[in-house]
């Protein structure tokens, strides 16, 4: 039996710089490791696998990244082990936190351990940049920039364990949506990316806060105007700088600590939506 706990990401900055050749968006965009996690249990078994989840907003079959995940390693392996796996949803779903690309590399990690596989941590970042753009740095985690499809990864001075509120509005975004609606709509304001990785190498934290960007915020906010009224009222409730994560719709705000975290979520209206406050961390997956 191995338990492995998966951290949630957001996007400090994310940016879109073009179109790779396969169509896919280019990306350039600061993520972030947060303590708010997942936790998986996996139990070896002799074959097949099989997937159980406490949430009844995801699949438990070959759809959930977590199955293909442990069906990929088998497959490029040979391995013919099997597992039962739990899955323990904390990091709320398609809300632009990484939810289900942690998961999945979370899954990789463990089950390498787990069946004895000895991958390289090399080979496993290549097999999680074919589960999803996010997967890599659900795999590495800490503080750093992401390029390509965000499988190209550059890590960063860490950040210290800053405070951040989560808010996530009732809704559930297509990231895919946004991505053609971003494309159909003339680009908005591009965030400062090397500004931004300035400040963090300077760790200055009042910099950082001024610099939170992302691109695709506009259309989101177009499509749902919930979150532009999210990001009013977390300004309003001390937050040091509020931006959206991913796709949304999270928006998060920014603190100088926890504590500080804490009380700027005790002063928002709950009917925004689910108000949560965590820290940062350094790392992506704990395994024990």
């Amino acid at each position: 039996m191995l338990e492995a706990l998966a951290c949630a990401k957001i996007n400090l900055s994310l940016d879109i710089t073009g179109l790779l050749p396969d169509g896919y968006h280019e990306l350039e965009t600061v993520m972030q490791s947060i303590a708010l996690c997942d936790r998986l249990v996996f139990f070896s078994r002799p074959q097949g696998i099989e997937l159980q989840t406490d949430s009844t907003l995801i699949p438990a079959g070959p759809e959930n990244l977590v199955y293909r995940a442990a069906e990929l390693l088998q497959r490029v392996t040979g391995c013919r082990q099997g597992v039962h796996i739990f899955l323990f949803k904390n990091i709320p779903v398609a809300a632009g936190l990484g939810g289900g690309s942690a998961d999945a590399a979370a899954t990789l990690a463990a089950l390498n351990q787990l069946w004895f596989l000895g991958l390289s941590r090399e080979e496993l970042l290549v097999l999680a940049a074919r589960l999803g753009a996010d997967v890599p740095f659900c795999l590495e985690g800490g503080t750093v920039l992401a390029r390509g499809k965000g499988e190209l990864l550059t890590p960063l001075k860490p950040l210290p364990p800053l405070g951040v509120v989560l808010v996530t509005p009732p809704l559930a975004v297509s990231t895919a949506q946004i991505y053609r609606e971003y494309d159909r709509l003339l680009p908005g304001v591009h965030p400062d990316t090397p500004a931004m990785v300035a400040a963090i190498e300077r760790q200055d934290i009042t910099a950082v806060a001024a610099l939170l960007g992302n691109i695709l915020e506009p259309v989101t906010a177009s499509l749902y105007p919930q979150v532009s009224a999210v990001k009013e009222a977390l300004k309003a409730a001390g937050a040091l700088g509020v931006v959206m994560s991913g796709s949304g719709p999270t928006v998060l705000g920014l603190c100088r600590d926890e504590g500080e975290a804490r009380r700027v979520a005790g002063r928002l209206d709950p009917r925004l939506g689910h108000v949560f406050y965590t820290r940062f961390c350094s790392y992506a997956i704990h395994l024990q």
